[in-house]
């Protein structure tokens, strides 16, 4: 029998810091000096007028907010206009995309509609009384007078911009999201809010309220006239009506003869990984008692919702066995597993505000830190928007910014819903940058599609590869995914989810820490998903990077003719790190196929949702270190990232690509054509879409492959030829043949 080529480590001793390029000169601009001047003049005194007609106790500390939106061309982070904030004593404190006709654009040919950066700048208002008086004292070459070219439109944050929706007239909970001063007493707004809210008949539940970023959000409970009334406050962001949690009850109903399943009599493969799956709980009997590590409930006075034991146990049975064969015998468990009840029956109940708790109870699980793998199969049943941010993804994404939790989350059973209006969207927090989103693929072998029920993407920019990965989730046409019914004896009840893809694909996850221990991360678990993914001819709108193989091995080893090697390490702000490939010392012959994939987890900024993510990576290739053009101290770049199938021209944004999470492509070449190919990484940090001070380094992970048909033993080759610096990864418990 043939030896198992397991994955190669120690990738990041191939790194080494660089000094980085010359960065290029700025680019032409769209509006000299005295055309901006002229342009804005008329909408600062307008925007000032509309905001001294609002009532003082809607502007707390005579605080008001305009909206500055930049010209498409400068929304880079080099041109967030930090000298014209600081010279008229205003500040940015959120953003947002929006589409826009410019007038005048750096591109070729006249300006189209495109999507470019709004600042919600927020100041005293006797500061936008000023503006206009404040164009004619600066200096046109100054910083200022460039911040100032750079503003497509100023005005007023117009209260009916603030209303996403008031529902029906019979509505009366509404999420309203609004803007903290940064650095300032919360207290000042929130105070002066719920006093004006009283004052227009609107009661607050700040008792239920959750501050993420400098963005609070607390529901509201009211006429719809009377909450329309909030959208005058000053610091108001957003109004809507309160999502409803998502339906649990099974979109298939088991019923007919109950069939059964054999469970396997050994004991999970490792005790090592730390696996959490957050659910509706577990009924009085069932058959999961030894591979259950604990059950909690999160609530200890809420009973149970009455579809939620029995969804909690189908979720905890796919991350313990996959998809069960009826009268078959189960696979056995990678590890064991806690389940953790944070849906009862209050928050199955008819009221709104349970939604908030219920993500209470999913923050206090995250704030532990006690989990390295979690499962979330519920959440709103409400679709992704690319203006905001939701209160969910915000708080979720916030305590997942250190890359220590890998987090899968069901996208939604959603997919069948209006395409057009795009309701048919992943639903939220599946638009986590720092979450796996699972969609459903409708079969397990190579023919699988989309399963028509699953939610689609794109995600929000940054974001914008949504779902991230498919797994398995039951097809009512033809195949079902089985999973254990609540029953002292294992008995099988079919089942069709994302509900139950999610789990699934954590299955995989913890799979591979079980069998390679704590030598890899959970980032760089996230990357071997990603890395191993399989989109085939689909839509990759409906699929993101694809479906993840059946068997965990496939993930974790290299076939003949091919070499995984993975890269984990820190990155450091605004430096340069250069990562070589490794290549046999023979050098290679043929077609040589190179695959990559890049993950690091993000601090957010919720406000920003332009800029949501603060870290951002800029990778360039560079195959050839013989061809440098003249003048040049770096070899020449080939691209390799290309995110342009994932979104429309309108989706994506100028910037798109450098701040996403996950950058992932492949790349063929001639064998002859690759000498000491590298590729550089220059990590970008922000704050608010400027320039950030003092940032964190930040955790990377990246898989490389390097496929070459022609050399059957590449894998020993390269270990030969880096036999003091990479290893193989070798497994930490003894493995059956083959694993599923």
């Amino acid at each position: 029998m043939s030896q198992t080529n397991f994955l190669i480590g120690r990738g990041e001793l191939l790194t080494h810091d660089i000094v980085g390029p010359k960065r290029m000169p700025g680019k032409a601009e769209v509006y000299t000096f005295a055309q901006a001047r002229e342009r804005l003049d008329p909408q600062f005194r307008s925007a000032a007028q509309a905001l001294d007609a609002l009532p003082a106790d809607a502007c707390p500390g005579d605080f008001a907010v305009a909206r500055l939106m930049m010209n498409p061309s400068f929304i880079a982070r080099s041109y967030f206009p930090t000298g014209l904030l600081r010279s008229t004593g205003l500040e940015s404190i959120g953003s947002r995309t929006v589409k826009v006709k410019p007038q005048a654009w750096t591109r070729k040919g006249q300006p189209q509609e495109t999507t470019t950066t709004e600042l919600f700048v927020a100041g005293k208002r006797q500061a936008f009384r000023n503006l206009s008086q404040w164009t004619s004292t600066i200096d046109a070459q100054s910083d200022e007078g460039d911040d100032l070219a750079h503003i497509e439109q100023f005005a007023a944050f117009a209260p009916a911009e603030r209303i996403v929706s008031l529902g029906g007239s019979k509505d009366r909970f509404f999420e309203v999201g609004l803007h903290l001063l940064p650095g300032e007493d919360p207290g000042l707004i929130q105070k002066a809010f719920v006093k004006f809210a009283q004052r227009e008949g609107v009661k607050v539940h700040s008792e239920v309220d959750f501050v993420a970023g400098n963005l609070w959000f607390v529901p509201v409970e009211g006429k719809p006239r009377d909450v329309e009334r909030l959208a005058s406050f000053a610091f108001v962001r957003i109004i809507r009506p309160v999502p409803k949690l998502r339906g649990i009850r099974p979109l298939q109903r088991s019923g007919g003869p109950s069939v059964g399943c054999s469970l396997p009599t050994e004991q999970a493969l490792s005790s090592e990984p730390r696996v959490a799956i957050l659910d509706g709980g577990l009924p009085n009997h069932h058959p999961i008692g030894p591979w259950l590590r604990s059950y909690r409930k999160l609530d200890e006075d809420a009973g149970d919702d009455p579809h939620g034991p029995e969804h909690g146990l189908g979720v905890t049975s796919a991350v313990l066995f996959g998809p069960i064969q009826p009268n078959g015998t189960a696979g056995r468990p990678f590890a064991p597993v806690d389940h953790l009840r944070v849906l009862d029956h209050e928050s199955g109940g008819e009221d709104p505000l349970e939604l908030y708790r219920t993500l209470g109870l999913i923050e206090q699980v995250l704030l532990s830190r006690s989990y390295e793998f979690i499962n979330l199969s519920l959440g709103p049943d409400l679709e992704v928007e690319d203006r905001e941010v939701h209160a969910w993804t915000s708080v979720i994404d916030e305590l997942l910014s250190d890359g220590d939790t890998l987090m899968t989350v069901a996208v939604g059973n959603n997919g069948e819903r209006d395409r057009e209006l795009g309701y048919n969207r992943v639903q939220v927090p599946s638009d986590c940058v720092n979450a796996l989103a699972v969609g459903a693929a409708d079969d397990t072998g190579a023919d699988w599609a989309r399963a028509p029920y699953s939610a689609i993407g794109p995600g929000r920019s940054p974001g914008v590869v949504k779902p991230d990965l498919m797994a398995f989730g039951g097809n009512p046409a033809s195949k079902y995914f089985h999973v254990l019914a609540p029953s002292a004896k294992p008995v099988l009840t079919p089942q069709l989810g994302t509900s139950f893809a999610a789990p699934y694909l954590l299955r995989s996850a913890v799979g591979i820490r079980a069998i390679l221990g704590v030598n890899l991360t959970p980032l760089a678990i996230k990357a071997l998903l990603v890395h191993a993914a399989d989109p085939g001819e689909h839509d990759p709108i409906e699929v993101g990077w694809g479906k993840i193989p059946e068997d965990t091995l496939d993930i974790i080893t290299c076939p003949d003719g091919v070499a995984r090697v993975v890269y984990q390490g820190e990155l450091k702000p605004s430096k340069y790190l250069r990562a070589s490939l490794p290549l046999p010392k023979e050098g290679l012959t043929g077609n040589v196929r190179l695959k990559a994939t890049f993950c690091y987890a993000s601090p957010t900024d919720p406000q920003d949702a332009a800029a949501y993510t603060k870290a951002g990576l800029e990778v360039v290739f560079r195959p050839n270190d013989e061809k440098i053009k003249d003048g040049k101290s770096n070899a020449d770049t080939k691209g390799f990232f290309d995110l342009k199938k994932f979104a429309t021209e309108q989706e994506r944004r100028s910037d798109q690509g450098k701040w996403e999470t996950v950058l992932h492509g492949a790349k063929t070449f001639r064998g002859s054509s690759l000498k000491n190919p590298v590729f550089d990484i220059h990590y970008n940090a922000r704050d608010g879409g400027g320039r950030a001070t003092g940032p964190e380094k930040i955790r990377y992970a990246l898989i490389l492959s390097v496929e070459a048909p022609k050399h059957a033993d590449l894998y020993n080759d390269i270990l030969r030829t880096y036999a003091k610096t990479l290893v193989p990864i070798q497994p930490q418990v003894t493995l059956p043949i083959r694993i599923r």
